[in-house]
């Protein structure tokens, strides 16, 4: 690989897609349910004041789920990455498997599903992989809930992510419909010399002009960009 192309930088931007491959549900791709729940109940501010239960029984079953799935060819296949490029991921997934897949710079835009918060003390964030209860407290006596970023709350990562996609040489959209804003709009602040390739089984070329579209599943789309990135 030539010497000036070692240090461009990759911003990916990751969906559920990259993480269906390895098991992990999304409420998007039928019917709207999440493992059979509304949304309105299990992933909003609104819900969590209705049923705080229903809230914590959700995202142990998510928790337990993640912890039994392994990262896969997409996820591994952008760890790879760092050895010829500077790659920054921003997932809007709330799962650790870019992490355990060896990423290095990675910004959660959703949150964390191994880890919880204080629901007064936003600051208080501890890593988390049991379930978690009613009457679990933070170390200031407040109740402790998922750091998720539900449904009508502050995005707070959304900044920082842009400022990476600005700086960026090439975009990878992978595995999302980018359609759940704020996120969906961040590839509209990639540099227009950027070279940016959209992989999503609907990927087409009506997306955003200058987007190259890879009609495939994370895993394939991702063998792809890396034999065309490696080549230089």
């Amino acid at each position: 690989m030539a010497n000036n192309i070692a240090k461009q930088k990759i911003v990916a931007l990751t969906g559920a897609g990259v993480s269906a491959e390895s098991g992990i549900k999304t409420f998007r791709d039928s019917n709207g349910l999440w493992e059979e729940h509304r949304i309105e109940d299990v992933a909003t501010p609104e819900g969590w004041h209705r049923n705080k239960q229903l809230v914590l029984d959700f995202y142990n079953q998510r928790r337990r789920q993640l912890l039994e799935c392994k990262p896969n060819a997409a996820h591994l296949a952008l760890a790879d990455l760092q050895k010829d490029f500077d790659v920054v991921i921003v997932t809007q997934n709330v799962d650790d498997l870019h992490e355990r897949a060896g990423s290095r710079q990675i910004i959660h835009l959703h949150g964390e599903l191994l880890k919880v918060r204080s629901t007064v003390y936003e600051d208080l964030i501890y890593d988390w992989k049991k379930d978690l209860n009613i009457g679990d407290k933070c170390e200031r006596g407040t109740q402790l809930r998922p750091q998720i970023v539900w449904f009508g709350e502050a995005v707070p990562m959304i900044e920082s992510a842009a400022a990476e996609i600005q700086t960026a040489d090439i975009v990878l959209v992978i595995g999302t419909s980018m359609q759940v804003y704020p996120a969906a709009g961040l590839v509209h602040y990639a540099p227009r010399h950027a070279t940016k390739f959209y992989i999503d089984p609907n990927a087409d070329e009506n997306y955003i002009a200058g987007v190259q579209p890879i009609s495939e599943k994370a895993t394939t789309g991702m063998q792809i960009v890396y034999k065309l990135l490696m080549e230089g």
